[in-house]
């Protein structure tokens, strides 16, 4: 066996009329995330965080934001297919550490579900799933409350 980590990190702007989803969990918020799929900045620097474990790129590459047929796609699903690749590559989860960086809405009364969310999507356990969350201090663009980022690291196990 051998052991591999990765690291992911994504960024979406806050827009009018969207739903937010963070870590596969709609959350009550005016606003919600930009982008092709759903915009779940969480669920995409896990993705990207797993990508990178086994070399295999990010998801931008397997998930192209000119591919319509994947317009408004669950990143859950996203996260999904990218667990379907590090099982053809031999390749399991043994771990995945996340933080949210956000001045609002508070994260913290979700984190449970998205935990949940997230280790079923993986198809491992929510105690190898950590989910932290932290504002920008009200400094620069995440502070202005105009996004939210997200950033991960993942543990690979290979064959």
């Amino acid at each position: 066996m051998t052991t591999r980590s990765g690291i992911g990190y994504d960024i979406h702007r806050l827009a009018e009329d969207r739903q937010l989803v963070l870590g596969g969990v709609e959350i009550p918020h005016p606003r919600g995330l930009e982008g092709h799929s759903d915009g779940d900045v969480l669920l995409h620097a896990i993705a990207d965080a797993l990508l990178g474990a086994i070399g295999a790129g990010d998801i931008g590459h397997h998930f192209p934001n000119t591919d319509e047929s994947i317009r408004g796609i669950s990143s859950l699903e996203i996260l999904q297919r990218v667990t379907a690749l590090l099982t053809e590559r031999r390749a399991r989860v043994v771990n995945v550490d996340a933080t949210v960086i956000a001045e609002t809405p508070k994260i913290a009364p979700h984190i449970a579900d998205m935990r949940k969310k997230i280790a079923d999507a993986i198809g491992i356990s929510e105690f190898a799933v950590s989910v932290k969350a932290t504002t920008n201090e009200r400094l620069g663009t995440l502070g202005r409350g105009e996004g939210i980022a997200a950033m991960a690291i993942a543990t690979v196990e290979t064959r």
